[in-house]
């Protein structure tokens, strides 16, 4: 269902709205126009595709209809599904298979000259299994640990969503060019205990298998966030002398209210529900000078209420950011940039409170709330926002017509060092004895406990000649903890891709392989298991095999690689691996797809 994508780096994107400290991803639904063709008055395109690792099947149709000059009605369907797909070294990893129904339908109207209002409509289905079924025998104590499973939820997630969308924009007005829509969205979440790991019936589930922190076998436990949300912007363009300006100012707000429900397990309290708001508005100034001079400057206003029971909390900062570039010969575009974001704490960051179920065990404390526990979550009202700081300097390239007609080349080169101030992390007490057991924290609180750096050098390019393209593109990144001099757990240090390919038979056929190879991430607290390094090659071809049938294949994962992303923490209560996180993360091995696309349409 998506029709296109933008990524935006950093807290430079703060425009676009509050929390942006790390970046923006925003997906563009499909549309009337990725369907029709020029001088088409209606038109259908209908996708299937296969493929292996484990029978990952695709269906689509997706068809609109200008019912008028001034009337437009599109709509579509995706059916997904795939099994449990194996890791390169051929082992099946559990509950990575899932099943995806979803639909949307848009209606468009233009009831006057440069006016346009969408109302849109949006239904997803995702229907997977979390959790790990235990892995192998357990005849001894190090099987128990390294095989031991965990439960498994049968997970059905809906998300609904509906927008009405206000645009207003002629080129002949440089006053006003207005964006404003109203949106509301619901996702909710609806879990079924499946499994236990562990022989041996419990009294907690009269009989069953279970425990107080995760319910028992049949239990059923829910989340259902609900958002509502308003955005609105507009552009004023206008000429002092040399100076073209393009004035943008803009308000949006949003409102998210959690609701958890959980019969015997311990999600209410570790998932709470609550109520948060968060509102802000934007300044921006785009100023070109003749062809060579270009700087972007704005401020934007952020404010958030947190709410829950007695919980009550707020703040607000600006953040400004300006963007300095010159042009001294065409192509070659030096510039740079500094901009601050503003990341507003999570209700479950800030409200969770009360004791933390012990699974069967013996309580070790009481909580200020009078409930007993393994340990006790303590709320942090006074809990204060992330807020980044970025610093960037870079070169942008753009060349035409380099070597023969319609070639191009297009590059961007940048340095950036990102600091996230206040940062979040859930903070341990000091250990107290807890005969005969040992030493526990009582105690665990969200805390704005350091500051974090992500910092590093990033490329990408790209040659285009027509019959044949190449590029590179890839990162060196370092990610550190302020105070203490460790790694980031989540940071890929380095990231190199190269692209190439032919286009033949008329430029009809398509082949194109990529290689990509990343760099382990060993830079991690203690306890974690650090990310693997690997090699990816993946092979794709598309052919236009008349104007309106598109054939595709590819192979991922060619040389049927094992991988494993990203680092996995250790357990909290054994210090071992966290076998759950363990199993499912290894990416899939080698994968065949083919596919195909068919177009009708007409006027």
């Amino acid at each position: 269902m998506i029709g296109g994508v933008d990524v935006v780096r950093g807290p430079t994107a703060n425009i676009y709205g509050s929390g942006a400290i790390g970046g923006l991803v925003s997906f563009r639904t499909k549309d009337i126009n990725d369907v029709l063709r020029p001088g088409e008055r209606w038109g259908v395109d209908l996708s299937g595709s296969y493929g292996s690792n484990n029978n990952r099947g695709l269906g689509s149709v997706f068809g609109g209809v200008r019912a008028t000059p001034d009337v437009d009605i599109f709509g579509g369907a995706v059916y997904r599904t795939q099994g449990n797909y194996k890791d390169g070294n051929g082992t099946e990893i559990g509950n990575t298979g899932n099943q995806v129904e979803a639909g949307l339908m848009k209606l468009t109207v233009r009831p006057a000259l440069g006016h346009e209002v969408k109302f849109g409509a949006v239904f997803q289905d995702y229907q997977y299994d979390i959790g790990q079924f235990n892995r192998g025998p357990t005849t001894t104590q190090a099987l128990i640990a390294l095989n031991r499973g965990s439960s498994v939820y049968a997970s059905d997630a809906k998300n609904y969503s509906g927008t009405v969308t206000w645009n207003y924009s002629l080129p002949s007005d440089n006053l006003f060019d207005w964006h404003m829509s109203v949106y509301g969205n619901r996702t909710d979440n609806d879990q079924t205990k499946t499994y236990h790991y562990g022989t041996t019936p419990s009294a907690y589930c009269n009989g069953g298998f279970g425990n107080n922190v995760s319910g028992c076998v049949g239990d059923k436990r829910g989340y259902v966030l609900n958002t509502y949300g308003v955005d609105a912007n507009n552009t004023t363009r206008f000429n002092v002398g040399d100076w073209r300006n393009a004035l943008n100012w803009g308000v949006d707000g949003f409102q998210d209210d959690v609701i958890t429900t959980d019969s015997r397990g311990n999600s209410n309290i570790t998932t709470p529900s609550g109520i948060r708001t968060v509102s802000g508005g934007f300044l921006q100034l785009k100023q070109n000078y003749s062809t060579w001079f270009e700087a972007v400057s704005a401020i934007r206003y952020d404010r958030y209420d947190l709410d829950f029971g007695k919980t009550s909390t707020g703040g607000d900062r600006f953040s400004p950011k300006i963007t300095l570039g010159v042009t001294p010969v065409p192509g070659f575009q030096p510039y740079v940039s500094y901009a601050e974001g503003y990341r507003a704490p999570s209700i479950t960051e800030t409200v969770i409170s009360g004791a933390h179920a012990t699974g069967g065990g013996p309580a070790f404390f009481v909580c200020p709330d009078g409930t007993a526990g393994l340990f006790c979550f303590l709320p942090n009202p006074n809990l204060r926002p992330e807020v980044g700081k970025n610093k960037e300097v870079g070169i942008n390239l753009k060349y035409d017509n380099i070597f023969s007609a319609n070639d191009s080349f297009r590059g961007k080169i940048n340095l950036f060092r990102n600091d996230v101030g206040d940062y979040i992390d859930l903070v341990a007490s000091a250990p107290v004895a807890v005969p005969p057991f040992g030493s526990f924290s009582q105690f665990y609180q969200y805390q704005n406990i350091a500051n974090a750096r992500i910092q590093g050098f990033e490329a990408e390019t790209m040659y285009d000649a027509g019959d044949w393209f190449i590029g590179v593109a890839g990162h060196y990144i370092q990610g550190k903890n302020v105070a203490t001099n460790i790694g980031l757990a989540t940071i890929t240090p380095r990231k190199v891709v190269t692209t190439g390919g032919v286009r033949l038979l008329d430029r009809t056929l398509i082949l194109t392989a990529q290689w990509a190879s990343y760099g382990p991430n060993n830079d991690v607290p203690a306890g974690y298991l650090p990310a693997t390094g690997y090699e990816l090659v993946n092979l794709y071809l598309t052919y236009n095999a008349t104007r309106d049938i598109v054939l595709s294949a590819s192979i991922d994962n060619l040389l049927n690689q094992y991988y494993r992303p990203y680092a996995i923490p250790g357990s909290s209560t054994d210090g071992t691996t966290q076998n759950d996180v363990l199993w499912s993360s290894p990416g899939p091995g080698r994968v065949y797809k083919a596919g195909m696309k068919i177009h009708f349409g007409g006027a």
